[in-house]
């Protein structure tokens, strides 16, 4: 959803014919019903230029509930904590945004892209540390100094500091395919609306008065 929005900022600011679409499979345990999401939205705005990678050693690194099958996905337990009692979910893929930032990177020099976009949310979230707004800061300078003197590629988070009822509301008046989106860890056909992601989905809903228009097995906490 977040990323869906944020397509749908970028395609407002420089037009949909100037904007192409990255999607990563990482051995998340959703990832066919995550790629069939890709394509739909991909499909919706027109956007030719796509790029899909596959990084796979996730799942031989492993520590997430997101790519280890023995690790259980948390359900009911928004803001459950990690291992250990820590503050960051088991859900969580560790350093797993670089990657994706690596291979975005790659891409933009090499097509001459003058920005990357990515949906990463640091507010009203799961408390990831790899979607604080200082961690692309930091990235920005990173691309400055590990790309060629004349590649000029800004790094763009846009909805970064808004409340999840934020970005739904945002994309609504953009006119963002919201029901092609999918959120949940752990459901392909239906999402289980108890997990982490679904819950802070349907809350998100709930909080901006609009009805979620997927599929769900069952709505836990929030209704909206």
């Amino acid at each position: 959803m977040d990323s869906c929005v944020c397509t749908a900022i970028a395609c407002q600011r420089h037009g949909a014919v100037n904007v192409a679409l990255m999607h990563a499979m990482y051995g998340q345990r959703t990832e066919k019903r995550e790629r069939r999401a890709f394509e739909k939205i991909a499909d919706f705005y027109g956007v030719r230029e796509r790029l899909v990678v596959k990084l796979e050693h996730f799942r031989a690194i492993g520590g997430s509930a997101l790519t280890d099958k023995d690790i259980r996905v948390p359900e009911n337990e928004l803001g459950a904590k990690g291992p250990g009692g820590g503050t960051i979910p088991v859900t969580y893929v560790p350093f797993r945004n670089a990657h994706f930032l690596s291979v975005g990177v790659s891409w933009a020099e090499a097509i001459g892209a003058g920005a990357i976009y990515i949906g990463a949310v640091a507010e009203d979230s799961s408390g990831y540390p790899d979607c604080r707004p200082e961690y692309y800061r930091v990235f920005q300078e990173l691309i400055r100094v590990g790309t060629k003197p004349e590649t000029e590629i800004e790094m763009v988070t846009p909805v970064i500091e808004m409340k999840k009822s934020e970005i739904v509301r945002r994309g609504v008046e953009l006119g963002a395919p919201l029901h092609l989106t999918w959120s949940c860890y752990q459901g392909e056909e239906l999402a289980c609306g108890r997990c982490d992601s679904c819950l802070l989905r349907l809350r998100a809903f709930a909080e901006a008065g609009i009805a979620d228009a997927i599929p769900y097995r069952g709505r836990a906490a929030y209704r909206a």
